[in-house]
């Protein structure tokens, strides 16, 4: 396999000459060389996360944000790293992604989010398609809900899951707006994140309380939406009346063109 190979096979979980990790709680760097660090945006208390193969070298970023690009690539060249995707679980409504900087800052980097999104990028995901980094891989699974092109991303050894805004700790992404769905959320949630095994590691990409990770035995069991009925989630989240994001007039149309801003007029 070339590096940073898509391996467009739907339900894939084990590739062929790929080393998938045994490691069922937080860590740096893994016994088997896979390393992660939880990054944060304070503006719009966003997470980023890298993820790189110590022994070859190979990494990806998971939701990197505009304002915090720079210091995003500064880490990834102090840790020796080559950074091959910058890749977004969907098109944020909060803030700019930093998917397009990185990819002018970093040769060879390429910008990556779903099709369904109706963005722009180097490369478009679709429900059961595999990213590889050297010797490890993810997953990623179709959740929308939240907008219909959000993704989940799964370590192939499930013992990890980066959910975007699908699943939050103790909460989940709003469903008013970019073809928010309520019922479509519920039904992501349980049947993409909830049936992955219960010592998963939950990392979302925003927290608003200071928690860094959970586990999906813990949203099992613990979230106050999603241990709902269906039902009663929908009248929940069509209750919220949450003010509009102060950034999407201009986040949205700057991340449906790879986090390129509009010249002022």
């Amino acid at each position: 396999m070339g590096p940073g190979l898509l391996l467009r096979v739907h339900g894939l979980l084990r590739a062929p000459g790929l080393l998938w990790g045994r490691c069922r709680r937080a860590f740096s760097v893994r016994a088997d060389g896979l390393l992660l660090r939880q990054l944060f945006e304070a503006k719009s208390c966003t997470y980023t996360y890298l993820l790189g193969d110590r022994a070859t070298g190979e990494a990806l970023l998971i939701d990197p944000v505009l304002d915090t690009a720079s210091r995003d690539a500064q880490l990834v060249q102090e840790l020796g790293l080559r950074l091959l995707y910058a890749v977004n679980t969907h098109c944020h409504a909060d803030h700019v992604t930093g998917s397009g900087l990185l990819r002018s800052m970093i040769p060879g980097c390429k910008s990556v989010i779903s099709r369904l999104s109706g963005a722009k990028a180097d490369l478009f995901l679709e429900d059961g398609d595999i990213l590889t980094f050297g010797r490890f891989a993810l997953e990623a699974r179709a959740s929308p809900g939240h907008t219909d092109g959000c993704l989940t991303f799964v370590l192939s050894d499930h013992s990890a899951a980066f959910t975007g805004d699908a699943l939050l700790i103790r909460g989940c992404g709003r469903t008013d707006f970019q073809q928010g769905c309520a019922k479509t959320l519920y039904h992501s949630v349980h049947e993409k994140i909830f049936t992955l095994p219960g010592d998963c590691l939950i990392y979302p990409a925003h927290d608003y309380q200071g928690h860094t990770v959970s586990t999906v035995e813990e949203e099992r069991r613990l979230n106050p939406r999603l241990t709902l009925s269906c039902e009663d989630f929908i009248k929940v989240m069509n209750s919220l009346n949450l003010p509009k994001p102060t950034q999407i007039d201009m986040a949205v149309p700057a991340n449906m063109r790879c986090g390129v801003q509009e010249p002022p007029s």
